[in-house]
This record gives C-alpha cells, structure tokens and sequence, in this order.
C-alpha cells in the first residue's frame, strides 16, 4: 500500500458553508494523508497526526492552500478553438463560430488532438471533474473519453444530439443520435471514473422525436445524466416558445419529454418565470451557473437567490468557449460579480464551495469527490501566490483566512495554481517560478 502526505494550510467542506461553521473544515498548518490514490483523512498537524502517519513521505508546500479538485459542471471542450471571438448574442454566435468549429470535429485526430489540450489545461486551472460538451459527431466524445481515461479524469460527457434547425456538418438524426448514444453509453459509462450525459444541444436544435428518445435514453440507463441548456438568452426562449408553442415555458419543454428529473444539469437558467422555478426543484435538477459566459455575450444575470429558495442543487460552469477562461478560479471572481449585480452577496466560502462539493453533489460525483473525507478519491489542487505578485502582495496585507481566501476567489485565476493531483497522482505542475514573498506587516 502506497501512503503518501502533504502538509500545508488546507480547506473544505462538509456540507454548504451557509449552515454554519460546522459546514467548513479549516487548519492553518494540516495535513492530507493519501493512500492508494483514496483520502486517508485530512486533520491538523501535530503529534496524532505525525504518529497516523506510519512513516509516510510528506511534502509541505509551505506556503500552500490545499482544497477539493475544482468542478467544472458546464464546459464544451470544442470551444477551445474559439474562446474570445467576437459576437453579438447567443444565436448569432452560435451560428458565426461554433457551428463551423464543432462541423471539423468529425475527423478523428482534429477531437484527439483538442481533447489533449483541453483537459491539460482543465488540470491546469485546477479542475480535476467536469461535465462537459462533445459535438454531434461520436468521434468527438469517444476522443474525449479515451484522453480523460488515460488521465485517471472523473468525467462526464456525451455526444451531442442535434437534428433541427442546424446545417448538415454538425447535425444527426434522431435515430442515429439515440443509436449512438446506446453505443457510447455502453462502451464508456462507469469505465474508470467516466460516466455519460445524455445531451440534447436544447430544445432549439432538436426535434420532438429526438426529444422523446433521449428521455427514452434516459429511462433505459438509470444513472446517467441529462445535460443542457435552458433560458439562456430572451431571443432564444422566445425561439423556443414559438417551436413548441403547447409548453408552458422553456422548462416545460424538457419536462413533456421526460428530461427534468434528478440527474439533469440544466446550463445557464437565467430567463426562468417563478413558477418554472418551483416545478424545477420539485424536479431535484441541478442549474450550472455560468458567470463569464453570461457576462461575454450579455446574456443576462444568473439568479442564485431564486434558485436556492426553489431548493435547486448550483454548481459553477466555465462554459467556454463564450466563457472566457477554464480556470475556475476565474470563474467565481464572475460569479462574485454577477451576485453583486443582483445585490445577492456571496462570500469566499460560498464561492469555493460552489466550485467543489456543491458541484459534486449537482453531478452526483460527491460519493467520490468534492471534499477530504475518508475513502473519497484523492483529488486536490494547491494554490499558491508565487507566480502572482499582485496577489501575492494583497495576501500581505489580508489579516483573516476569509479575506486571504477571497483575494485567491477574486485575483488568482490559472496563475494561481500550483500544483494538482488526480487519484493521488501529480496531474500538473507549474512551472518553477520566482518566489513572491508577501510583505510583512
């Protein structure tokens, strides 16, 4: 048996840190003990702690903060290719970059060659799960699985369904995409720590009949998940309304075709009546929110405070490419804003955690990460400012935890992290650097 420990300032949590204080592990000086790519426990430093380690090598970043892998529960891994273009609003980007970009996405070495840099830089920013966007093309998702699987990767994916309104290159059919997809879902679901989402683009870009297999797929495989979007843009809800004009809203549309249940993960959700909002927690699904996507193509301001009060799971999405980094980090400093915005105030704890069992618990992953408890798969990231002068300099002058964790939230971003390991095992290292002392008070 292979133990391994790593000593450092370390945080995370054991439910929603607006419960309390109970909710929120922290220690000053801790130490993380790993066997066999499982946690052992995460605990204090001292002599217990010394004494539990059985002669483990240790590793001490000094100056590091170790917390929970970051979730990524809404990315398209195609949209590499076109982070920061240009364009108005959702349909008419849709329509100007990513549907010529996913239609390359066909050839085999073009999705290989993408899925390797992608996830390299998912690890980069301290991702260590994701839920993610192939393309129509099997290719696509089938590239991504074998890449995340030779990485040991907790990911979720699946090719994407896509039959109406949406040009030849980057369209199925409603019988091949469910054909497709029973294959995929048979090959790759629970292999390592992959599972499957069946998923439909949005209602838009699929017919009814695509609609109805893919609640088909989803009653014929207990346990994968359904990933979408919803009411992301008022020119696409009423797009939608004027398509299926017997819904209710756009919600209800999901809803008529057996797709809002438990283990759906619905994108975006901003445009959301109240009344779609009740029956979307009576349904238990989770809402993605996507700060810097919303903000990039102006698509409006996620509402996290009408979402928890319909009791609605709420993880943190990068959704690029219209998001604009997939460091997560840089994620929650938009998502700080955007509650700003709304005048819904969101703390570093809140922000941390939506980025890690919160997103755990929406993917349904928390039985195997989000946070250290004992068994739990041994998935973390370390933070440091040494690669960051700025926030290295503003860590100097930050007297409270809270304020040293918000400064990380708000200016840390990809340079931020230092080091991340999947299942144990280093997945990234940065590159060495100048070490940036904060200033001594």
């Amino acid at each position: 048996m292979s133990r391994q420990a790593y000593r450092g300032e370390i945080l995370h949590f054991l439910a929603d840190p607006r419960e309390g204080a109970d909710a929120i592990r922290h220690f000053d000086d801790g130490v993380l003990i790993v066997e066999d790519g499982h946690i052992v426990e995460a605990a204090p430093w001292n002599e217990e702690a010394i004494h539990r380690l059985q002669g483990a090598p240790v590793e001490h970043f000094e100056d590091g903060l170790i917390v929970p892998g970051f979730i990524d529960a809404h990315v398209h891994y195609p949209q590499v290719d076109i982070v920061a273009s240009p364009g108005n609003r959702l349909l008419e980007w849709l329509s100007n970059y990513t549907f010529p970009c996913e239609a390359r996405y066909s050839h085999k070495e073009v999705a290989r060659e993408a899925a390797r840099f992608f996830l390299d830089r998912l690890l980069a920013g301290g991702v260590t799960s994701a839920l993610v966007f192939a393309t129509a093309h099997k290719v696509s998702a089938e590239a991504l699985f074998e890449e995340a699987y030779e990485r040991g990767m907790r990911l979720i994916t699946g090719k994407v369904l896509m039959d109406a309104n949406v040009s030849p290159g980057v369209s199925d059919t409603a019988e091949t995409g469910y054909q497709e997809t029973k294959s995929l879902i048979a090959e790759w679901h629970g292999k390592g720590r992959l599972g499957y989402a069946v998923t439909p683009r949005f209602a838009l870009t699929s017919s009814e009949r695509q609609l109805q297999l893919a609640g088909r797929l989803l009653a014929e495989h207990p346990g994968v998940l359904l990933h979408t979007h919803l009411s992301e843009n008022v020119e696409e809800v009423a797009a939608v309304g004027k398509m299926f004009p017997s819904a209710p809203d756009y919600f209800g549309v999901y809803e008529r075709f057996g797709l809002a249940g438990p283990h759906s993960v619905f994108a975006h959700c901003i445009h959301l009546p109240d009344n779609a909002w009740t029956r979307f927690g009576a349904a238990g699904s989770a809402a993605a929110f996507c700060p810097s996507s919303n903000l990039f193509l102006g698509s409006g301001l996620f509402d996290i405070a009408a979402a928890r009060k319909a009791g609605v799971r709420v993880a943190l999405g990068s959704d690029v490419g219209a998001g604009t980094s997939l460091a997560m980090l840089a994620t929650m400093a938009d998502a700080y804003k955007v509650c700003q915005l709304k005048r819904r105030a969101a703390d570093a704890f809140d922000l941390f955690y939506l980025a890690t069992l919160s997103g755990a618990k929406a993917l349904h992953i928390d039985g195997y990460v989000g946070n250290f408890e004992a068994g739990k798969e041994a998935d973390f990231t370390v933070l440091d400012a040494s690669g960051q002068p700025l926030l290295a300099r503003r860590l100097g002058y930050a007297k409270k935890f809270p304020e040293r964790l918000f400064a990380f939230a708000v200016l840390g971003g990809e340079t931020a992290v230092s080091r991340t390991y999947v299942a144990g095992k280093l997945a990234y290292a940065r590159a060495p650097q100048a070490l940036v002392k904060p200033r001594a008070l």
